[in-house]
């Protein structure tokens, strides 16, 4: 056999165990989830912040989300998040940010987003005993899985409800800590 017929089943053998085995596992495992909850800071916030700040902040005006939406949609980026590009692959809807829909259990059948953009890992206790003065108003992954707790009350009407919803969810936690350097780093101290 030459070279070349070897190189040749080789690069198709790699081909098929690189694009065509995972599409099909994904797909399987794609069936799996019914929807999507998430946590994180900008680079998975659909439209939390834009909430707190009362469509004050910048990701509420273009040209975010110009690109796939045309018009602002709460999202740090003129397109689509990572978790929307999930939820798409997985045939599920784009997230409902948490807060705008708060108390209503209905919007979050499909899933739930509790990231909000500036978002730390850390609670305000750590920079409050640094003196570090954070800009805005901080809702750190202790508050989101606060949050997360309050939505399960609301969404689930027995224990069984919710294990069954949990057991089908993807949880996604998005890009958060980078917010526990930026905001020392670029703020001021108290």
């Amino acid at each position: 056999m030459s070279s070349f017929s070897c190189t040749y089943i080789l690069y198709l053998l790699f081909t098929f165990i690189v694009f065509v085995l995972p599409t099909s596992a994904w797909q399987s495992q794609a069936a799996c989830f019914t929807s999507i909850i998430s946590f994180g800071d900008s680079l998975a916030d659909t439209g939390n912040l834009v909430f707190v700040l009362n469509n004050s902040d910048r990701a509420s005006q273009l040209p975010y989300g110009e690109t796939f939406f045309h018009h602002p949609t709460g999202r740090f980026s003129d397109g689509r998040l990572i978790a929307d590009f999930i939820a798409d692959a997985l045939g599920l809807p784009f997230l409902t940010p948490y807060l705008p829909h708060y108390g209503d259990g209905r919007s979050f059948k499909k899933g739930v987003n509790f990231a909000v953009a500036g978002a730390t890992a850390l609670n305000d206790d750590f920079f409050d005993k640094k003196g570090i003065k954070l800009g805005t108003k901080n809702i750190s992954l202790d508050v989101q899985l606060k949050w997360f707790n309050e939505f399960l009350s609301f969404v689930c009407s027995s224990e069984e409800e919710c294990e069954d919803m949990l057991s089908s969810a993807l949880f996604l936690m998005g890009e958060i800590g980078g917010n526990d350097f930026n905001h020392p780093f670029f703020g001021e101290k108290l």
